[in-house]
This record gives C-alpha cells, sequence and structure tokens, in this order.
C-alpha cells in the first residue's frame, strides 16, 4: 500500500494490538501523519478554537446576539499548511480518494464525543448544484459516510456564490442560503468540513430549530 499523499510504500508495522484486532490500514505515511495536527489541549467548549477560555470571545459574541441555535461544534484538526493543501486537492481539484486520509480520525472522535448519541440524526450540509456540478461530490456527505449514525439530506442551499469568497461580515450577516424539506423531530448532528466564522452552521442549527429539531451539535473535520 502507498501513502495517498507522497505515494511513499507504506511498511504495516506489527505489534500485539493489530494481532489481536485488525485495524484498518494506514492511509498516510508516517512522516505524512505527522504534518496532520490534531487539536489536543483546552479547546473552547463551544467551537472547538485553540484557547485557555472555556468560551471563545467568538462565541460569547454569538451568544449576545441572540439565543445560540448551535449548541457545540467539536473539530477534529486545526487549518494548518498541510492540510490546507491537502484540502485544496480533495475539494477543489477532485481527488476523492484523499477523503481515506481522515476516515480513522473522523469516526474514532466521533465515537468518542458522540457515542451516546444514537438517536442523534446527521445532516450533511450542502453544497448549492452548482457547486456539486463542479466538484462532482459534497464533501460533508462523503466525511459523514464514515459515521455510524444514520444520515439524512435534510436541507438544500439556495445561494450560489462561494462562502470562501466572502469577508467575515459578509458572512456573519448574510441571509440564510438554507432550506428544508422536512420537520426533524430528534437532535441533530451537522456535518462539514471546516469550521470558520460558525455561521453556516448556524444558519443550518436555526432552520432545524424552527421545524421541530430539540438540539442541534456540530462535527467537523477542521477548526479553521
Amino acid at each position: 500500500m502507498h501513502c495517498l499523499w507522497c505515494e511513499m510504500e507504506i511498511i504495516p508495522t506489527v505489534h500485539w494490538g493489530n494481532l489481536v484486532q485488525a485495524s484498518r490500514p494506514s492511509s498516510l505515511c508516517e512522516e505524512c501523519t505527522k504534518k496532520l495536527e490534531r487539536i489536543k489541549g483546552r479547546r473552547c467548549t463551544k467551537c472547538s478554537r485553540k484557547t485557555s477560555e472555556r468560551i471563545c470571545q467568538d462565541c460569547q459574541w454569538w451568544g449576545s446576539q441572540q439565543e445560540d441555535p448551535l449548541r457545540t461544534n467539536h473539530s477534529v484538526y486545526a487549518y494548518n499548511e498541510f492540510m490546507q493543501e491537502v484540502i485544496a486537492k480533495w475539494k477543489y481539484r477532485g481527488d476523492y480518494v484523499l477523503k481515506d486520509i481522515f476516515a480513522e480520525a473522523f469516526s474514532q472522535t466521533f465515537i468518542k464525543v458522540f457515542g451516546k448519541q444514537k438517536d442523534a440524526q446527521l445532516i450533511p450540509i450542502p453544497l448549492s448544484n452548482a457547486r456539486l456540478k463542479e466538484r462532482g461530490f459534497n464533501q460533508a456527505e462523503a466525511l459523514a459516510n464514515f459515521l455510524p449514525n444514520p444520515s439524512l439530506n435534510l436541507l438544500s442551499r439556495t445561494g450560489e456564490e462561494k462562502q470562501s469568497k466572502k469577508s467575515r461580515k459578509e458572512r456573519v450577516t448574510g441571509k440564510n442560503p438554507f432550506v428544508i424539506k422536512e420537520t426533524l423531530n430528534k437532535p441533530a448532528i451537522l456535518v462539514d468540513d471546516i469550521y470558520t466564522t460558525g455561521t453556516t452552521l448556524r444558519h443550518a442549527a436555526d432552520l432545524l430549530r424552527q421545524n421541530g429539531c430539540p438540539e442541534v451539535n456540530a462535527f467537523t473535520l477542521i477548526r479553521g
């Protein structure tokens, strides 16, 4: 097997743990794996920003505006330089197989954080029709497929403008770009690739809360 990033051959190491229980084959070599930065230590309990504050300034601001529809977001990785390169190749240049780089860490972290919420419905954040046609896949759906809870495409996006092209102010003050297909009377966990300002997730959470959902959390691959 070869590393999905640098194509170096991966030589599996044998130890008592994988002799007793087979583990998922690694998709990255050891050197490339070291370049991915897992979020460890103290973080904002609301959004996963690395900080010594229990709730960061951004989340305090969200809470001061209105009742925050998003209870928490938990992210797995920080958005370092290597991750930016991987995401650019995966999302924007269509190298779909790179999703497998994240499979084990994403699924194991979900089970650790949300494992007891077996009745929660996964809701992947949708792309616009134009963006889906351009990319050929929805990265949020790809990530949700790694997780044990059922996934439902309950939301659709009406706007076509890329979020990455908007300023922070434009994101925060923009109108809700989502519409909902039906009510949901159970807890939801939104799934997306990256938490930047938290606006996209809060738009989705607000719509879900207005349509019967009692609680909304988010699980994202990266905290930007």
